[in-house]
């Protein structure tokens, strides 16, 4: 991986973890993923123009159908990782999803998209979701496991913590095949994917209306926060992904969990701090090892 791909990975990693600590906060439903994307309609519109008013014209079927299936795959993905982590910790949800992630990510690029593997890349791969495991817990996971509400909480942290990575993988693919091979730009990839998520997710809100008013009231900041940080990660992520094989970048993107473990001790008060930052040193190092392959 270049050394350019690698910067806007490290860059995409810091910000795609402070969302998620608002999103955690948050607390919120699809209620919030339709306020967040609204606020990205609005906020990215000049950036979407400038970027797309030469681009968008030349959109064949074979464009709008991906960018429509990175739509939807969306919405699922913000309503399940939502869920998530009302039900269990940022520290388990998280950690699983982005470990998931890309295990399926990369598995699918070498078999659909011709990407190989070097012994580099795979010690690489392998250190990260090492590392993961670490942060979510480690061999905690499974003493927490006795309790009976903890260990509710944890496997709804694992179950809806692996639904989400599945989901990470399925847009990680679509995505990475619309900026590679079709050539999609990623600015606009991702605006226009943004639009047509509010569809699926305005006819929820229609029909409790109170309900939505009073999530907009509640949460607005912080959906202030995942609507400027996510779109501005996941861009630099999609040129990341044009410099460098995406069975790379995409576990090099799990370095967030690096932040995450201390941004979420801290504020959410989550601890195992020594494990997980012992499991942050495995990502760092399984960084370096995808850089060098």
């Amino acid at each position: 991986m270049s050394v350019s791909a690698l910067a806007l990975v490290l860059c995409a990693a810091l910000l795609h973890a402070l969302w998620n600590v608002a999103a955690k906060q948050a607390g919120g439903d699809q209620r919030f993923a339709l306020i967040s994307a609204v606020m990205v309609c609005v906020l990215w519109a000049p950036v979407a123009v400038w970027f797309g008013w030469d681009e968008l014209p030349r959109w064949g079927v074979a464009q709008w159908g991906l960018v429509l299936s990175s739509a939807v795959v969306h919405v699922l993905y913000f309503i399940v990782l939502l869920k998530g982590y009302r039900l269990s910790d940022l520290t388990v949800v998280y950690p699983v999803a982005r470990g998931s992630g890309p295990l399926l990510s990369s598995l699918g690029a070498v078999l659909l998209l011709g990407e190989r593997l070097t012994p580099s890349g795979v010690a690489g791969v392998l250190a990260v979701c090492g590392g993961v495991f670490l942060i979510a817990g480690g061999p905690g996971l499974w003493r927490r496991a006795h309790d009976p509400a903890a260990r509710a909480r944890v496997l709804a942290g694992l179950r809806w913590g692996g639904l989400t990575g599945g989901l990470i993988a399925a847009y990680t693919l679509i995505d990475g095949y619309s900026v590679k091979v079709m050539l999609v730009g990623p600015v606009l990839l991702d605006y226009v994917g943004n639009l047509l998520r509010v569809p699926f997710l305005l006819p929820s809100a229609l029909r409790d209306r109170a309900g939505f008013v009073s999530a907009l009231h509640a949460q607005w900041r912080y959906a202030l926060v995942v609507a400027v940080l996510s779109p501005l990660a996941y861009v630099l992520v999609l040129y990341a992904v044009r410099l460098a094989p995406l069975s790379h970048v995409a576990p090099a993107r799990e370095v967030s969990m690096l932040f995450a473990a201390l941004i979420g001790g801290r504020l959410l008060g989550e601890g195992e701090r020594r494990l997980r930052l012992l499991g942050a040193v495995c990502i760092a190092g399984g960084v370096v090892s995808l850089a060098l392959g």
